[in-house]
């Protein structure tokens, strides 16, 4: 294979994340994203180093035996889903294999066997996704304001993704509208080149259990406009749910990332409510909170079971549980009944506060958040813990922070994670450590989509606490 030479193949694999292993005729061998098991597509190798090749996507030639049609319009050209012609059977079992590619050969290592439990499937498999940031921008060079996501492969260019099929119809409803009438008054977005114009983003969450809407216009501040008529808009749309609060954010960021540099109350307040488990959650525009409600229920009810028995979550019952990489505390809050205590720690500030504003409207007085990066935050803390969740960001846990979890001895860990490659990396530090993993499986927050969450319980292993 040779950069810049167009081939087609058959997909024998897929890879995480998304990574098609393509077999040509003659044998050769390219990596290419976004293909499907069992797909023929056509290709252009794109690089070529140390015998090994990476294309890209030209053209799907013939469909894998089992691909269905696309319930959503923008399929293939929005760069949000990735198997939404799969069957979900075929999602799930992708997925899974995925992982078990990614762990088995780790999990092989010890000596002790490991549980591992079917994949726990999406209760909502369309129409799941209770947050969503759009953004403003253009489809072609100097074409027409558009508002949604993405498109596939492409960082500048805007699909409106207003038949979107993982968001309800409130936001199918919220998205075109408020296109329209930014679309007739002839207001500019933000160029990400230039780095001039107005418009930037649009924020939309929605309390799956609660109806309750947040919505926020997020400009930057090089033009003002009068935003009054565009709330009054808002409001007059007919919703299954109801607002309770529109927000102007204001951010001159270079960076193409939802952020605030000021917060204006349009309407209502700038927080709404959610529900699970029996809990309730006061979520801002900002706070981290799983953006599939019914799926974070099953996440959530898997973690406590895993927690719950026998062996490696003993720990965590009447005594002092860490959870690190807290976020808005969901799962502190969902363990505290067996807990004599729970200590977070979030680096995000504000998902501290509403930590601490949701701990005391759930009646949970034996929660404790604390802001900071975990590297330096378990410093400070005198507590020692009798058992520790971790659930961390794509990136995993800091090789530092990784070395203090694993001083504190603990005989079990639950471990949470988004991305199984990173999780990957860290379970060859924990068994090498001295610990064995008891439990694993997969949860499907993401139909449609590439990814997955994993759920994984380590124990320490009793001969490493006997040699110690």
């Amino acid at each position: 294979m040779k950069k810049g030479e167009q081939l087609s193949g058959t997909v024998t694999e897929v890879k995480f994340p998304n990574k098609a292993v393509v077999q040509c005729e003659d044998g050769s061998v390219c990596i290419v994203k976004n293909g499907l098991p069992g797909q023929k597509i056509s290709f252009v190798v794109t690089k070529k180093r140390n015998g090994q090749a990476q294309g890209r996507l030209l053209e799907v030639l013939e469909p894998a035996a089992n691909e269905i049609p696309s319930c959503c319009p923008h399929f293939g050209i929005c760069g949000g889903c990735s198997c939404m012609t799969l069957p979900y059977a075929a999602q799930l079992a992708l997925k899974e294999s995925q992982v078990k590619s990614l762990l088995c050969p780790i999990l092989a290592k010890q000596d002790i066997p490991c549980t591992w439990e079917p994949i726990r499937p999406n209760p909502q498999i369309y129409g799941y996704r209770n947050k969503m940031e759009f953004s403003f921008g253009d489809g072609m060079k100097d074409g027409p304001l558009e508002l949604g996501m993405h498109k596939k492969g492409s960082f500048y260019d805007i699909v409106t993704v207003s038949e979107c099929q993982i968001v309800d119809g409130d936001y199918r409803k919220i998205l075109p509208a408020v296109l329209a009438y930014f679309r007739e008054r002839n207001i500019s977005f933000y160029h990400r080149l230039r780095h001039t114009g107005y418009l930037r983003h649009l924020l939309v969450r929605k309390g799956r259990h609660t109806g309750e809407i947040l919505l926020a216009l997020i400009t930057t501040t090089q033009e003002t406009h009068d935003l009054t008529t565009f709330k009054d808009m808002l409001l007059s749309l007919s919703l299954e749910g109801t607002i309770t609060g529109i927000l102007h954010i204001e951010n001159d960021s270079a960076a193409d990332a939802v952020k605030c540099d000021n917060t204006v109350i349009l309407y209502g307040k700038e927080y709404f409510y959610e529900e699970l488990l029996g809990l309730k959650f006061k979520i801002s525009p900002f706070s981290f909170f799983q953006t599939n409600s019914p799926g974070a229920e099953v996440l959530y009810e898997t973690a406590r079971d895993f927690i719950g028995s026998a062996g490696a979550g003993a720990g965590a019952r009447d005594g002092i549980l860490f959870d690190l990489y807290s976020g808005t505390g969901t799962i502190a809050q969902i363990m505290s009944p067996v807990a004599r205590q729970v200590i977070g720690v979030e680096i995000v500030e504000e998902a501290v506060w509403a930590a601490r504003k949701n701990a005391a409207l759930n009646g949970l007085e034996n929660c404790t958040f604390l802001a900071g990066d975990v590297l330096k935050v378990l410093d400070t803390v005198e507590e020692k813990p009798d058992f520790i969740i971790l659930d961390p960001p794509r990136d995993g846990i800091h090789p530092k922070a990784l070395k203090k979890i694993i001083a504190y001895g603990v005989d079990g860990i639950l471990y949470i994670s988004c991305k199984p490659t990173s999780l990957a990396r860290d379970l060859e530090v924990f068994l090498a450590s001295g610990y064995v993993v008891k439990r694993v499986t997969c949860v499907d927050l993401f139909s449609g989509t590439g990814h997955v969450e994993t759920v994984v319980l380590m124990q320490k292993d009793s001969l490493h606490k006997r040699k110690q």
